[in-house]
């Protein structure tokens, strides 16, 4: 049966896992975003979810014909995925877009590219080409993200009929980074692109550098800005659970009645962990008062650990962290609790312990983070928030603004939000905490909807 709203992402809202019998499982996915689309899908009538299979266990289901009721999986062959996914999406546009490159190294456009290249538009195609097929007439389309950036205008050559959407979740490349790109490469990605209706990004910012990157072509398509929040109920819920509240009571038998910094990132290179941690030393050299008086929850996920530049980087962290606790560090504190792994518990018995977020990103799409610790902190907590984070346009009155290379005032910065009164604490939370929720996840999406189809 054609579908009326169809929504096209590189992850889907569930996976399989295969049992030792042959068995395969479906598995709802987690995250606020993947529940708030599941949850704003299920509010319209024929809906549909199409994703890639990323596992063996999903590609065995697509090949047996399991499926789930509102989702299409795509059995694309694994080294074309791997290609498109880790050798273009992972290695270029998302270098690109948070202008990460090594510029004397970095990037580099040869026939290994060119063959990852090939991969990316087989894969975009592939999406296009399902969404063809499932789309019923006039239907409204939304793709997710850079992975499919080629998808709406593969789209727009095989049913001019659709409304399609295209949403960026990361930042916007500036002109001069776009530029990098081989000249055939950066015109089919815009053209990609641009055969949207409508373009979505989580600031005007980053609107802005699209549009000045696409120049008088970007005139047919309407750009817009939808700032993804937060489902404050949700979140508090899912902090209230008692396996949270066990974590809650470890950290706080390791932290006694001290001051906590806490920050919760994927060791990903745009995250400026390892600035954050030089701030937190020279927090602690500048200011010695602080020294045994405070610690530093510092969760660093792994990230995309089969590229060696990412694993490098985990490593670092890691290093730093001992490096700080090293030299500051006494037998009863330890300056620095730093966990590298992916414990949604122990990051929200972090945030509700929380008195200082720090999120200092580089350049971010939006960064939830910075939405998230306000809603759960406990006792209220002073965000100190970069320039760079997409958050910053919404909740820069109410935090402490730091650029993120300056380390010196990045340091002050924490010192001024430890020492932040109660009361104004707890004021800017309450505002920080209403920003965040002012547009959650379902909301977020029905709005583009909206935008999309007048309706």
């Amino acid at each position: 049966m054609a579908s009326q709203v169809l929504v096209a992402a590189n992850r889907g809202p569930l996976s399989y896992v295969l049992a030792e019998d042959g068995s395969l499982t479906a598995r709802r996915g987690g995250g606020g975003l993947v529940s708030g689309l599941s949850a704003a899908l299920a509010r319209q009538p024929e809906a549909l979810w199409i994703c890639a299979a990323l596992s063996d266990a999903d590609r065995e289901a697509v090949r047996r014909g399991v499926a789930e009721p509102g989702v299409r999986m795509l059995d694309i062959d694994p080294g074309t995925y791997d290609d498109a996914y880790n050798g273009i999406a992972n290695s270029v546009l998302w270098f690109t877009h948070h202008h990460l490159y090594d510029i004397p190294r970095e990037p580099v456009f040869d026939a290994r590219f060119r063959r990852r290249w090939d991969s990316y538009t087989a894969y975009n195609d592939a999406f296009a080409e399902a969404l063809a097929q499932e789309a019923a007439e006039g239907a409204a389309v939304l793709v997710q993200d850079y992975h499919l950036a080629l998808v709406p205008g593969a789209l727009r050559a095989l049913r001019p009929d659709l409304r399609i959407a295209h949403f960026t979740h990361t930042p916007w490349a500036s002109p001069e980074f776009l530029g990098m790109l081989p000249d055939d490469v950066r015109a089919r990605l815009l053209n990609g692109m641009l055969g949207a209706d409508l373009v979505g990004f989580h600031t005007e910012a980053w609107a802005r550098a699209f549009r000045a990157g696409a120049g008088a072509a970007a005139a047919g398509t309407k750009t817009a800005v939808f700032p993804l929040g937060v489902d404050g109920d949700d979140l508090r819920a899912l902090a209230r659970r008692p396996e949270v509240d066990d974590k809650l009571a470890g950290l706080r038998a390791e932290v006694g009645d001290r001051k906590t910094i806490v920050r919760v990132d994927r060791t990903e290179l745009s995250k400026n962990i390892l600035r954050g941690l030089l701030a937190y030393r020279e927090l602690l050299t500048t200011h010695p008062e602080w020294q045994h008086r405070v610690v530093h929850l510092a969760s660093a996920y792994p990230s995309r650990q089969d590229l060696e530049v990412y694993r490098a980087y985990t490593a670092s962290v890691r290093e730093l962290a001992a490096e700080i606790n090293a030299e500051f560090g006494t037998p009863d504190w330890q300056p620095v609790l730093v966990s590298v792994e992916d414990d949604f518990a122990r990051s929200l018995a972090a945030y509700r312990l929380a008195d200082v977020a720090l999120v200092n990103p580089v350049r971010d799409g939006m960064n939830l983070v910075a939405k998230e610790i306000p809603v759960v902190s406990e006792a209220g907590c002073a965000l100190v928030l970069s320039t760079g984070a997409g958050a910053y346009e919404e909740l820069r009155a109410d935090a402490l603004t730091v650029n993120p290379y300056d380390v010196s005032r990045t340091a002050e910065a924490l010192h001024e939000a430890l020492t932040m009164p109660a009361p104004e604490r707890a004021e800017r939370t309450k505002r920080l905490a209403a920003a965040s929720t002012a547009l959650p996840p379902s909301a977020w999406f029905e709005a583009q909807l909206k935008a999309l189809t007048g309706r």
